[in-house]
């Protein structure tokens, strides 16, 4: 149990975690990971009961994995020491570990939630968003990825390699287990009004989460949104030579070159960068190898993206150049600003394909 000022309900949590280690049985401890109160929180633990140690780096994640750093036990039960979650029935999150599951999450949306125990925009808003990005990003079929109330094997959080500090530590927990190829389990768990003041911030928290899970998944971050730039660029590009004295927008003239170079410029470094990110993920162990690093690990050479970078910049100046012996002649070409656009597109896409090869070489290693 992570504890932050729980003064009022940390010795409850304790006594009902004891209660049900003495009925069901089971050996076990109860730990409860001091992150810096100021008000009475370790000495009522201790006094219940627990284990106390005190862990000075503030956050969530790294309150949490202190507390699993020092547990002995063959399974870890984890959830808040401000009685939100019922500690006195921890069946449920057990007993499918003891069938196979790897990590067990208590859904507290199917065990109910207590009148006033979530805000509005957490339960229907903030938790139903990043569960959606969890499916679409890793694939798992996670109902409550923000409970906090979960149940693993000793052992799993060392081989995931978690390092989120803060309260993205419950999202990085789901994604690393689920690309793993864990099995995960969810079961009902209440969900209780809190006594005493929340830790949590919406709008921080919430961003930490979802930057996370975008960094998670360049796919969707650079890859797809690098895809659909090239693709209008290609068409702009496309539409420029089709109509070069521009496009007639009401009283006046849209020339979409401009807009060509941009959409190719943006979305030929958003596709390097999704390159990279993939790459460093995978470095990481955040990512799996998918087909295209597999790609990239066969085909890679430096000395190939430096000569396909030399030639595209080549192509650039040799275009320039041609128009601008037709303009200082005093000569006129009909697409000559498309094709000064298309110059200009080559030459800066040219110079990143250069720099994102030692980029890469930098990052991944000869």
């Amino acid at each position: 149990m992570p504890c932050l000022n729980e003064e009022e309900t940390v010795g409850v949590c304790v006594t009902k975690a004891r209660s049900w280690l003495s009925r069901s049985g089971m050996a076990g401890e109860v730990i409860v990971v001091d992150n810096g109160s100021t008000d009475r929180s370790p000495e009522v633990a201790a006094t219940a009961g627990a284990r106390v140690v005190h862990e000075p780096v503030p956050g969530y994640g790294s309150a949490y994995q202190r507390g699993f750093a020092e547990a002995h036990g063959d399974f870890i039960v984890m959830g808040d020491s401000d009685d939100t979650y019922d500690f006195s029935n921890l069946t449920p999150l057990i007993e499918p570990l003891q069938s196979g599951s790897d990590l067990v999450l208590g859904n507290r949306f199917a065990g109910g939630i207590a009148e006033g125990a979530m805000p509005w925009a957490h339960r229907y808003i903030g938790s139903p968003i990043i569960n959606m990005l969890i499916r679409l990003f890793v694939g798992a079929d996670i109902r409550d990825s923000q409970s906090g109330f979960r149940a693993f094997h000793n052992g799993l959080i060392e081989r995931l390699g978690l390092k989120a500090g803060g309260m993205e530590f419950a999202s990085e927990m789901i994604v690393r287990a689920a690309r793993a190829g864990l099995l995960i389990t969810e079961v009902p768990a209440p969900y209780a009004i809190r006594r005493g003041e929340s830790k949590l911030s919406t709008f921080r928290d919430g961003w930490r989460h979802l930057r996370f899970l975008l960094l998670a998944a360049p796919d969707y971050l650079f890859v797809l949104p690098g895809l659909v730039l090239c693709a209008l660029g290609i068409l702009t590009f496309v539409l420029s030579f089709a109509s070069p004295v521009g496009v007639a927008v009401g009283s006046l003239t849209w020339q979409p070159v401009f807009a060509g170079t941009i959409f190719l410029a943006i979305g030929a470094n958003s596709l390097l960068f999704g390159l990279v990110a993939k790459i460093h993920g995978v470095a990481r162990g955040m990512l799996n190898e998918d087909r295209w690093v597999r790609l990239y690990r066969r085909l890679f050479r430096l000395e190939t993206v430096l000569l396909l970078a030399a030639v595209m910049v080549a192509a650039g100046a040799m275009i320039d150049l041609w128009l601008f012996t037709i303009w200082a002649s005093g000569g006129e070409h009909p697409a000559g600003l498309t094709y000064a656009a298309l110059a200009q597109t080559l030459l800066i896409v040219g110079a990143e394909f250069g720099m994102a090869g030692f980029l890469i070489m930098a990052i991944d290693g000869p």
